[in-house]
């Protein structure tokens, strides 16, 4: 079984996953960092130099080829993974493999996003808490449909990486 981790950025994917992969004695995939071994380029670079067009068409491969060639793996995507192309419609009908939207408040998302925007290209620009806010609601109003058609939605506002990893055992197993 393969479990696909689902959120906005910042939501905990990555070191849930890690954790969680840990505990089951699974797997762990970034999503980005494979990406980013089968481009040889940062996902920046990529975006850069070929454009967001091509960026979602390779992540739409790279997708394809995980749900095909992995067994006991937990994969944390990239918040807009879920939303682009068939992407969630092929992580729904594979038959052996779960998705979990780990959920996180704008607040929150907010407070790990802004201390961290340097490392993201996508909200570098942003200069205030305010204008975190307006951008991550936005965002998630255009993305949490696609979020909301996960197996199994866990709210991670004030929980630890250890109740969060719980929860989705217990929801899962």
């Amino acid at each position: 079984m393969n479990f696909f981790l689902i959120g906005y950025m910042g939501s905990g994917k990555s070191t849930i996953g890690s954790k969680l992969a840990q505990v089951l004695d699974y797997n762990f995939i970034d999503f980005d960092d494979y990406i980013q071994s089968k481009e040889k380029k940062t996902i920046s670079e990529i975006f850069q130099s070929k454009g967001e067009i091509y960026f979602r068409k390779i992540e739409n491969i790279y997708l394809k080829e995980l749900i095909e060639d992995t067994t006991n793996t937990i994969i944390s995507l990239g918040g807009g993974t879920p939303c682009y192309g068939n992407n969630m419609e092929l992580i729904k009908a594979s038959k052996h493999s779960k998705s979990i939207y780990l959920k996180a408040s704008i607040p929150i998302l907010t407070e790990r996003l802004f201390n961290e925007k340097g490392k993201r290209p996508l909200i570098a620009h942003i200069d205030s808490k305010e204008e975190m806010v307006e951008f991550i609601g936005k965002h998630l109003f255009e993305r949490t449909n696609y979020y909301n058609q996960s197996d199994a939605t866990i709210l991670t506002d004030n929980k630890s990486i250890e109740e969060i990893t719980e929860k989705i055992i217990l929801e899962l197993f």
